[in-house]
């Protein structure tokens, strides 16, 4: 009812929430989990704090992973309202400074290390790109590479296939489709697209994403 999580590739799985909105209903909110050698790093906190309890005890659990950090993608409760169980139990997070500066702006929980345009972690012996690439969605919104398995988590910038334009509230429409067309031409090998919402698949969801907000 709170959580479901599906595997994506070998190292990666999609973890799925539930946001009660105003003007949308209940959304479903999607979210990343990466592993190697029994460490994790996970992208979006699940959309509630009783999802998050179950995530963090999925990864402890299931995947026999200590989840070595936290990545809210940009400041909406989507990818952010579960960040406090997770510093609870001292898992550090990570997100742009711009973030920070949103978060604080808003006096939601605020996440603890900032970087400005884009940093690198490691889960086990691999690599995890964390990018903003430039506005859309929202002026901070940034995504995460997991190069060895080709798989982009590109968040709320990213549109499912036939997804309409969705909240616009702190968008930047002006310039999404530009940052989604430099999003592609910096990642030439992505081969697996997990958008914010709605489903997954692969480039074809940068090419409707950039024809959605052309102008």
């Amino acid at each position: 009812d709170n959580l479901v999580i599906k595997k994506v590739s070998n190292h990666t799985y999609l973890h799925i929430s539930y946001l009660q909105t105003e003007s949308f209903g209940k959304v479903a909110c999607n979210g990343m989990i990466v592993f190697d050698n029994n460490e994790a790093i996970v992208f979006d906190t699940p959309a509630n704090k009783i999802a998050t309890h179950e995530l963090i005890n999925w990864v402890k659990d299931s995947l026999n992973c200590n989840i070595k950090a936290i990545v809210p993608t940009h400041f909406h409760d989507d990818c952010l309202a579960g960040l406090e169980e997770f510093h609870q139990l001292k898992i550090p997070s990570y997100s742009t400074n711009l973030t920070i500066a949103l978060s604080q702006e808003h006096t939601i929980t605020i996440p603890e290390h900032g970087f400005n345009k884009s940093t690198e972690l490691k889960v086990g012996n691999k690599k995890v790109i964390i990018d903003h690439i430039g506005e859309g969605h929202t002026k901070d919104n940034c995504i995460g590479y997991f190069p060895d398995e080709k798989v982009l988590f590109g968040g709320c910038l990213i549109k499912s296939i036939n997804a309409t334009k969705g909240y616009l509230g702190d968008a930047n429409v002006k310039d999404w489709s530009s940052t989604v067309t430099l999003l592609k031409e910096k990642y030439p090998n992505i081969a697996i697209v997990i958008p914010g919402h709605g489903v997954s698949g692969g480039k074809e969801l940068l090419d409707y994403t950039i024809k959605l907000f052309h102008q």
